[in-house]
């Protein structure tokens, strides 16, 4: 048997080998079939929000996300949390504020825990059209950021829930007299508790993740919201009446966490942005586009639809006075001077 010793080989040959052999299985992780396939991304951003999914608001999300990954060549992913996945619209402005999720959408009032002021928009009857609300809005947009931004945020565009109105078990809300000992499921702010307490409603304040089993099981007698959004939410299901008493105009904002904004890139910063007015006018378009179908699905769905005459929103808007007093003394400063904005652009 020969005592020789098999060649060993020099570190150099060993190393070129494995070298060689790491490359070629980088290679093959960017080419499949002839074709190069997208690194892993740079920044991965979360949004959380209380919009169900199979929605206008989803559709307009998702484009504003094919935007931002186009215009960075996929260094950004933004992934999409529906449907209160990251809890309600409170939880997930708390969660932003502290960095732990990226950016929140949700309505004014789903903000107004960090940036009372806010709730000043949802105030009832503030706006007497769309159009209106929109100029106001878009107007203010640069007051709106400062005052997202002195809270830890940075506002990015306006998205749209819509006009609010009444859903109830039992009949229609003509005058406040039919509201008189109703138990209302009321957002969780003044601005919308004051104005139930106005139109002489008992407003029992709870995130949207309980409106329906308490609608269900008889802890509330009804609601407002949006069409979209009680057929989104499968809120209509629970009452036999809806009301368009359109009472409450209110947008969506898109807001992302101060400090993660202007840790970002110049360039990506501009990508996130691109045209927040365009933006805002999409999304609108997508939103609006849908009541008047879904007016008609109520009464598909043997759901009684009443729309509110001239006389009888006066009356609302009459006994809602109260609610705007209370926002201005409470917001003596900057919620006021909001006000006086968009009285100025309208």
């Amino acid at each position: 048997m020969s005592n020789a010793k098999p060649p060993i080989q020099s570190k150099s040959r060993s190393s070129r080998r494995l070298f060689m052999a790491s490359s070629s299985a980088a290679a093959a992780s960017f080419f499949i079939g002839g074709k190069a396939l997208a690194a892993d991304p740079e920044f991965v951003i979360k949004l959380g929000t209380t919009a169900p999914a199979g929605t206008p608001w989803e559709k307009a999300l998702k484009s504003w996300k094919r935007r931002v990954k186009k215009a960075t060549e996929g260094r950004v992913k933004i992934k999409a949390y529906w449907g209160g996945a990251l809890g309600d619209e409170q939880t997930i402005v708390d969660r932003v504020a502290r960095g732990g999720v990226q950016v929140a959408g949700g309505s004014a009032g789903g903000y107004s825990n960090k940036v009372p002021e806010l709730e000043g928009i949802e105030l009832p009857y503030l706006f007497p059209t769309l159009k209106a609300a929109d100029r106001a809005l878009d107007s203010s947009y640069d007051f709106v950021d400062q005052l997202l931004n002195r809270r830890g945020f940075k506002l990015l565009f306006y998205s749209e829930n819509g006009r609010r109105s009444i859903g109830l078990k039992g009949g229609f809300v003509k005058s406040p007299a039919d509201l008189k000992g109703k138990k209302m499921r009321s957002q969780q702010t003044d601005a919308h508790i004051d104005t139930w307490r106005g139109l002489g409603a008992s407003p029992v304040p709870m995130p949207v993740t309980e409106v329906l089993s308490s609608l269900q099981t008889g802890v509330v007698d009804g609601f407002d919201n949006t069409p979209l959004f009680t057929f989104a939410a499968s809120w209509y299901q629970a009452v036999d009446h809806f009301t368009l008493t359109q009472h409450s105009y209110q947008p969506g904002i898109i807001a992302m966490n101060k400090d993660y904004w202007e840790s970002l890139p110049p360039d990506i910063q501009t990508a996130l942005l691109g045209d927040p007015a365009a933006e805002a006018r999409k999304h609108r378009k997508m939103v609006r586009a849908m009541e008047p179908v879904l007016v008609e699905n109520f009464r598909s769905a043997g759901i009684a639809v009443h729309e509110s005459t001239k006389a009888e929103k006066a009356a609302f808007a009459k006994a809602t006075k109260s609610a705007h007093a209370k926002f201005r003394k409470k917001h003596s400063g900057d919620g006021s001077k909001l006000l006086a904005k968009f009285e100025a652009a309208m």
